[in-house]
């Protein structure tokens, strides 16, 4: 089982799905974004399965300082914008194989794990 949790390290829920995983023992993979962007084709994935919309942190800081919040943007601009700031995205972004979870989602971690051998 291969997880790889996608956040940016002064973020707190990227820390708590790191502790979760720690806590059970779980090895993961840990990809800082401001490090290295997520690929066109990883963010794609998590856009098809929940929307963009729905990846997007609109109460956060990131957000409403880029002037987002007032501005008309295509989804095509938006991906890019999240491509150079990961902090308009509800982090973290964690995956196990097909499944996928966003944000501090405990549940969706312990479903990774309830299918997952470890």
């Amino acid at each position: 089982m291969i997880i790889q949790i996608f956040g940016v390290k002064n973020s707190a829920a990227t820390r708590a799905a790191e502790r979760f995983f720690k806590e059970r023992r779980v090895s993961f993979q840990s990809v800082d974004l401001k490090k290295k962007p997520m690929a066109p084709g990883e963010i794609r994935r998590f856009v098809e399965r929940f929307g963009l919309e729905q990846l997007l942190d609109r109460e956060g800081a990131a957000y409403v300082d880029s002037g987002l919040k007032y501005l008309k943007t295509s989804e095509a601009e938006l991906l890019a914008r999240i491509e150079q700031d990961p902090k308009l995205l509800k982090l973290p972004l964690v995956r196990s194989a097909n499944r996928l979870s966003v944000g501090e989602d405990e549940s969706g971690w312990k479903a990774m794990l309830a299918v997952s051998p470890i």
